[in-house]
């Protein structure tokens, strides 16, 4: 025997507000993805910045062609880290300036996810910045900071340190998240050579957290970007001093988060060098983030590299590599020569 219509509407109806009651108590995703883009230069000259290498005229041949081909591959690749939904955040090291940013939000496929974007105006030699890019109905920037490490005495005439960017935002919940995007000195040189100049950087950025920390009641932190470091290192563990997991969670620590994400990937870090796959990207979480119950919340095991397949190609030691833009000085119209990192927060 059939209900009568009145009947059929009422449950309809019921079954429909219970979905949307269970949707409103389930939580909500807060995705953060880092990535170095590998020279996201345009093509034309910044006066003041070693940016030759980068244009038409040049051995590489940096021309428009192969600038929108790096735009398009991009777009493609944060599109696909966002899954189902933009990701909220993205950290980016390696961009040349705000106008290349404009170009990826604003004239890819990237346009269609309503991203805007902040970006520091560094020192360094070559015009390199870091950037966010954020959802603003999902973060809006309250304050934002160029962090610049002083140079020290003796060392005046040393390549400037990058600069570090510090956004402080609200979430939806109504609470305030600081984000720390960073691109630490490159290993080029050498790595015992080099990495005073990291160890200088991460101590810069250190005081810097310390700093918010102590002016917040709950301080939220993210420290995310390239360190050319990995976490054994000491940039990360003295400089950063990067909490161990071993001696548990305290609110106050800081936390690596990916050590863990290639367990169980087809790749064992975010960047390979001469055969050897190296974890030089990081994002790290205080441990408020990492408390149960907390009101923005994610896990240790809660980041992943993004290995899609699309990003890889075949290396000369039988395993995978990252599919890059340039190999050496020749085109190779990769995505960059980094991996992605990806984390899942809840709210």
């Amino acid at each position: 025997m059939s209900l009568p219509a009145r009947a059929r509407v009422f449950i309809i109806i019921c079954v429909a507000c219970f979905l949307a009651a269970a949707a409103q108590d389930a939580p909500r995703r807060f995705r953060l993805v880092e990535l170095n883009v590998e020279n996201l230069f345009d093509t034309v000259h910044d006066a003041g910045h070693d940016d030759y290498e980068f244009l038409p005229a040049a051995p590489r041949c940096w021309d428009s062609r192969r600038y929108w081909a790096k735009q398009g591959r991009l777009a493609r690749l944060l599109a696909a880290c966002g899954g189902d939904r933009p990701a909220d955040l993205v950290a980016l090291c390696e961009v040349e300036n705000d106008s290349v940013l404009a170009d990826l939000t604003r004239r890819t496929h990237l346009g269609a996810l309503g991203y805007e974007f902040l970006i520091t105006r560094s020192a360094d030699t070559r015009g390199i910045d870091v950037a966010l890019l954020y959802q603003p109905l999902r973060f809006r920037p309250l304050h934002t900071d160029h962090l610049r490490p002083a140079q020290p005495p003796g060392l005046s005439e040393e390549r400037p340190l990058r600069d570090a960017l510090h956004v402080a935002g609200l979430l939806p919940t109504g609470d305030t998240l600081d984000v720390f995007v960073c691109h630490l000195p490159s290993r080029v040189g050498g790595w015992r050579h080099t990495q005073p100049r990291r160890v200088r950087a991460a101590a810069a950025l250190r005081a810097s957290i310390d700093s918010v920390a102590r002016y917040r009641r709950i301080p939220r932190l993210i420290v995310a970007g390239d360190f050319n470091d990995e976490l054994r290192n000491r940039s990360l563990r003295t400089a950063l001093q990067v909490a161990d997991i071993r001696g548990g969670i305290r609110p106050e620590g800081l936390y690596d988060l990916a050590p863990r994400a290639s367990d169980a990937r087809r790749v064992g870090g975010t960047y390979k060098f001469r055969n050897t796959w190296y974890t030089l990207d990081h994002i790290l979480v205080s441990g408020t983030l990492l408390q149960e119950g907390a009101s923005l919340r994610t896990s240790l095991s809660a980041c992943r590299i993004a290995d899609f397949p699309f990003l890889l190609e075949a290396g000369a030691d039988g395993g995978l590599k990252p599919r890059r833009t340039y190999l050496g000085p020749h085109y190779h119209g990769g995505f960059s020569d980094h991996l992605p990192l990806m984390v899942d927060f809840w709210y």
